[in-house]
């Protein structure tokens, strides 16, 4: 009999989805209109990319 874990796409998929809203924070900070609206986009490109790479760790 074979026995084994399964694993789960589970990091992958949701670190890609942080991955995209690190671009898009960085894309809305280089095309921001105001310097406060640059300043928040920077900041959400950031947390998203933090994120991405705790996502990767925490399903591993």
């Amino acid at each position: 009999m074979e026995t084994g874990s399964v694993d789960s796409d589970k990091a992958i998929g949701i670190s890609m989805a942080f991955g995209v809203l690190a671009v898009l924070g960085a894309l809305f900070m280089v095309g921001g209109s105001t310097q406060r609206m640059q300043a928040w986009a920077f900041a959400a490109a950031m947390v998203a990319a933090s994120l991405c790479v705790v996502v990767i760790h925490l399903y591993e």
